[in-house]
């Protein structure tokens, strides 16, 4: 049975002081919960906070972004052994505001996993559609192409060390939410398009839903057979949102 994953995209937001009560906040939370997995995706500049303050506990720790070299003349990129230095368990992948607002391609976003796991990061990999492609009725050809950039790229095997994220970008701040049956439409296209390469692989890949999750929708949408937990944001904010998406989990 897959385990719940529950991680924490924080984007940019952040300084030491609020870090550091939000991070023990969530802490005192998290140790009571049994089951599921916890991350928080922060900020380059607070990965050494991360690492300080939940090392030796059950919260894991991540970046939300990395190039896609490994090291050179790339002044303000950050990669993937350097995240490793802050012993980084995850690492997201083409997330959709990276895609929209930077022009990040399927292509540049597949280059981006496969550093991540050449360097041992677990990459949660970002796919989702517009809203004109959702009234279009192609939402999802079009995640089955941002999916099949990096099977091509990396092989279906490549799949056991990382995360897929569904994270429909209408759904993304903007308070709307995909029902229950959207998310677990898309889910279950992603799990069949992995199954067809290998069915090991895509039973035992964990793909969260990122779209605007709250505590009022989390156990709905958790409810569902291929909604393996959620990526947060703005509720990651807030430990009592963010704990009671947790919770949601474990149910």
């Amino acid at each position: 049975m897959r385990q719940k994953l529950v991680a924490g995209n924080w984007k940019m937001h952040g300084r030491l002081q609020s870090n550091q009560q939000l991070l023990q906040d969530v802490l005192s939370g998290v140790e009571q919960l049994r089951g599921m997995a916890v991350a928080v995706c922060v900020p380059f500049p607070y990965l050494a906070q991360a690492q300080s303050v939940l090392t030796g506990t059950p919260v894991a720790w991540g970046a939300q972004n990395l190039s896609e070299h490994a090291q050179g003349a790339y002044t303000g990129e950050v990669s993937a052994t350097m995240l490793q230095d802050f012993d980084c368990r995850y690492v997201l992948v083409g997330h959709s505001e990276r895609r929209a607002i930077y022009g990040e391609s399927d292509t540049l976003v597949a280059a981006k996993f496969a550093a991540a796991l050449a360097a041992g990061v677990c990459p949660v990999l970002c796919v989702g559609e517009t809203l004109a492609q959702r009234e279009a009725g192609t939402s999802v050809e079009v995640v089955a192409a941002q999916m099949d950039a990096v099977l091509q790229r990396v092989g279906v095997a490549a799949f056991a060390g990382a995360v897929v994220a569904y994270e429909p970008v209408w759904a993304i701040g903007t308070g709307r939410t995909a029902t229950s049956e959207q998310a677990q439409e898309v889910h279950a296209a992603i799990r069949a398009q992995v199954n067809a390469a290998d069915v090991k692989v895509g039973n035992g890949l964990q793909i969260l839903y990122g779209g605007s999750v709250k505590p009022s929708n989390a156990v709905e949408l958790f409810g569902m057979p291929d909604i393996d937990g959620g990526l947060i944001g703005g509720a990651a904010l807030v430990a009592a949102d963010f704990l009671a998406i947790c919770r949601a989990a474990v149910r």
